[in-house]
């Protein structure tokens, strides 16, 4: 079978790979036919990711957001796992015994793997799981199919900030992970504000139902944040850029007792008044990967708003030329929101 694999940092070639087995107990051998590429391929492919998200580990078939068809089934699997059913991937394999998957935090296990980060991922055509990460998902397209895991992050980041009806919540970064954080927040009844370097990525934005404003400074954007969001300030803040100065401006913006909320990553470290912290009482919260049901939640939002997502679908390539679509994600900011391989 074909597979496209990174061979080290920078370099990925498509090449002839063994199939996997056949499926042993509760395993499933999935022919995946799309799979997204996001920021953390790129810092993967580039080997920027750091060691606390799983570094960089060559080589490697990448691709964590995956939908495919199920191939073959093996002994023991739920009724619902038939051969031809269309699936969503679930990455995260949590150890099970460290302190965060003791409380109940798998998503957080310090022991954590990822497919497509440390065992190889969706970047092939046959992909042998587990049946806990496999999720029957209602969609024609696999392309949205494959937003399952994007829109699994968002879901995890509005339960962290306990959306609730009528609040008005404030979006730093609008990619797609940002553009997924307002498709499940307004699902809970927020109102929207998406700020964003890029006009393109703010039109979509409104089309999709939320007000924009475009990026300046951290200074003018949170200013303009508190007005939007009456007195006060926003009570809800996301950041999905993982930019410094993203991040000052949340801080800055959020309302005494609000929440700030973490989803985008990097490297930057970001200064901040730490007077800001204690004198409104901010509640600071990361975003990591989703648990199993936040991924269940995820799969019955991509069905609810599949037409939303697809707009979401900037370009598509086929597993051919993966190697040039992630070359061209990774050099083409302007011009892409979300980036899909075609294994089918």
């Amino acid at each position: 079978m074909r597979a496209a694999v990174t061979q080290r940092a920078g370099s990925m070639a498509l090449l002839d790979y063994p199939e996997p087995p056949a499926p042993g107990p509760g395993e499933v051998v999935i022919r995946p036919e799309a799979v997204g590429i996001c920021g953390s391929d790129y810092h993967f492919f580039s080997g920027h990711l750091s060691d606390a998200a799983g570094g960089s580990q060559f080589p490697r078939i990448q691709g964590h957001e995956v939908a495919g068809t199920i191939a073959a089934v093996g002994p023991g699997c739920r009724p619902e796992l038939t051969v031809g059913r269309r699936v969503a991937v679930w990455p995260l394999h949590a150890c099970g015994t460290c302190y965060p998957c003791s409380v109940g935090r798998p998503n957080t296990c310090d022991a954590f793997k990822l497919t497509g980060i440390h065992d190889d991922g969706g970047l092939q055509e046959l992909l042998a799981i587990g049946q806990q990460h496999v999720f029957v998902i209602d969609i024609d397209d696999p392309a949205i199919a494959a937003m399952a895991e994007p829109v699994s992050i968002a879901v995890r980041a509005v339960n962290r900030a306990a959306v609730r009806p009528g609040e008005r919540a404030v979006v730093l970064g609008a990619g797609p992970i940002g553009q997924c954080i307002g498709i499940v927040a307004r699902e809970r009844g927020a109102e929207l504000l998406m700020i964003d370097l890029q006009d393109s990525r703010l039109t979509l934005s409104r089309q999709l139902g939320a007000q924009t404003l475009q990026w300046s400074d951290a200074g003018n954007v949170a200013g303009f944040a508190r007005q939007w969001s009456g007195p006060g300030g926003p009570p809800v803040v996301f950041d999905a850029t993982g930019a410094a100065a993203a991040v000052q401006a949340m801080v800055a913006m959020v309302a005494s007792a609000g929440r700030a909320v973490q989803v985008g990553m990097s490297n930057e470290e970001a200064s901040i008044r730490i007077g800001l912290l204690t004198e409104k009482e901010v509640d600071l919260l990361g975003v990591s990967c989703c648990d199993e049901q936040e991924f269940g939640e995820a799969v019955a939002v991509v069905e609810r708003n599949s037409q939303a997502l697809a707009r979401l679908i900037s370009h598509q390539f086929p597993l051919t030329r993966a190697p040039h679509a992630m070359s061209f994600a990774m050099n083409s900011p302007t011009e892409v929101m979300k980036v899909v391989v075609r294994c089918d």
